[in-house]
C-alpha cells in the first residue's frame, strides 16, 4: 500500500519547518506574515502527492472538528426535516458538517446522544429538548461548548433560544372556529409537560373562558400506535363535539384517519384544525386548516447564532431568547 503522507514529509520534502506547513495547511499564513511564494510552493506540492490531512489529529492541534450536533424530536416529521436541510445547507456553506439524530422525545436517549457528540468532540450544539435534560445541558455550556435550543425552551438554562408565539398562536386558531360557528371544540394533544404544548393549551383554554365555551381536552402519548382507536373512542364519548383542534400534524393525521373511519363529514358535521401545516393537508378534501411554523426563520436563526457562537473572535453576547410569529392558513376544513 502507499504511504500516507504526513505534514513531516511535507516539511522535509520542502526544507521548511512542521511549524510553517501547519500554519498553512491551517489558514493562518497571512496571520503568521508567511510569504505568498511560500504559500503558494506547499499548496502545489500537496496537490502533486495529493495530501489528505488527518481530520482527529487536525482537531486536535485547532480544537475543533467543524461538526454541528443537531438533534431534533423525528428526523421523518416534514417539519424537523425541513429545519435539518435548511441547517444543512448553511453550515455547509460556513465549513461545518452536520450529524443529525432523532430524539424520539426519550430522556435517557437524548443523554446517550449527547454522550456520543461530545465524544466527537462536535463543535457545538442544536437540539429539540425533551424533558429533563436541563442538568445535561447545563454541562455542555459549562464546558463552552454552545448550544442552541429549538422549538421549545428549559426554565432556568441560559443559552440560545429559538422558539414561536404557541398560546397565541393556539388561540387564534380557536377564535376561528369560534369565529365560524362551532360551539364544542375539542384540543388533542400529546401527554406532555413540555412548554410548547402547555402553552397551545393555553392559547386554547385562553380562548374557550373567553367565549365561555365547555372545554374538551384529550391527551395522547408521544408517538403512540393507537393514537386513531383513541381519538375515535374519544369522538364515540363526546358526540357534541363539533370541531377538533389538534396540537400537532401527526395528530391531525391521526385525527383524519379516525374522522374518515367514523363517516364524519368535514366541515359540515366536524371542523378541524392543526397545528404544524403538512404538505398533504393542502391536498387533502376537503384541505386542512393550519397554524404554520415559519421553518426557514426558525432554521435560519438557529445556525446563524450557533455560527456566531462558534467565531473564537466574536465577544460573548447576551443570551438571545428569539420568539417567531406563526402563519394562520385558512383552508376549507374550518368553515361551513
Amino acid at each position: 500500500m502507499k504511504k500516507k503522507i504526513s505534514i513531516n514529509d511535507i516539511a522535509r520534502e520542502l526544507g521548511i519547518s512542521i511549524t510553517t506547513v501547519s500554519f498553512i495547511l491551517n489558514g493562518r499564513a497571512q496571520e503568521k506574515r508567511i510569504s505568498e511564494n511560500l504559500v503558494k510552493k506547499v499548496q502545489d506540492f500537496i496537490n502533486e502527492v495529493d495530501y489528505k490531512p488527518n481530520s482527529l489529529a487536525r482537531s486536535l492541534r485547532t480544537g475543533k472538528t467543524n461538526i454541528i450536533g443537531l438533534m431534533v424530536e423525528d428526523i421523518s416529521d416534514p417539519f424537523f426535516s425541513t429545519i435539518a436541510r435548511l441547517i444543512e445547507e448553511k453550515s455547509y456553506q460556513n465549513g461545518y458538517k452536520i450529524i443529525y439524530c432523532s430524539t424520539e422525545n426519550d430522556t435517557a436517549k437524548t443523554r446517550e446522544l449527547i454522550k456520543m457528540y461530545s465524544e466527537r468532540h462536535v463543535d457545538g450544539y442544536i437540539i429539540v429538548p425533551p424533558e429533563g435534560i436541563e442538568e445535561d445541558i447545563k454541562t455542555l455550556t459549562a464546558s463552552g461548548k454552545p448550544v442552541v435550543l429549538l422549538d421549545r425552551y428549559l426554565p432556568g438554562i441560559e443559552t440560545d433560544t429559538i422558539v414561536i408565539d404557541n398560546l397565541e398562536s393556539a388561540y387564534h386558531a380557536t377564535r376561528h372556529l369560534i369565529d365560524n360557528g362551532y360551539k364544542n371544540i375539542a384540543f388533542v394533544t400529546i401527554d406532555s409537560l413540555q412548554l410548547q404544548m402547555q402553552e397551545r393549551l393555553s392559547g386554547y383554554e385562553k380562548a374557550m373562558n373567553e367565549a365561555r365555551l365547555p372545554q374538551y381536552v384529550k391527551e395522547i402519548a408521544y408517538n403512540s400506535a393507537q393514537s386513531v382507536p383513541q381519538i375515535t373512542a374519544f369522538l364515540h364519548r363526546k358526540k357534541n363535539i363539533d370541531a377538533v383542534f389538534f396540537a400537532t400534524n401527526y395528530l391531525c393525521v391521526s385525527g383524519l384517519k379516525a374522522i374518515s373511519g367514523m363517516g364524519a363529514k368535514i366541515p359540515q358535521e366536524i371542523g378541524v384544525v392543526s397545528f404544524d401545516d403538512y404538505e398533504l393537508f393542502e391536498m387533502y378534501s376537503p384541505a386542512i386548516t393550519t397554524v404554520a411554523q415559519p421553518a426557514e426563520q426558525i432554521a435560519e436563526h438557529a445556525i446563524n447564532l450557533l455560527l456566531t457562537r462558534l467565531k473564537k473572535n466574536t465577544a460573548p453576547k447576551k443570551v438571545e431568547r428569539i420568539v417567531l410569529s406563526t402563519s394562520f392558513i385558512v383552508r376549507n376544513s374550518s368553515i361551513r
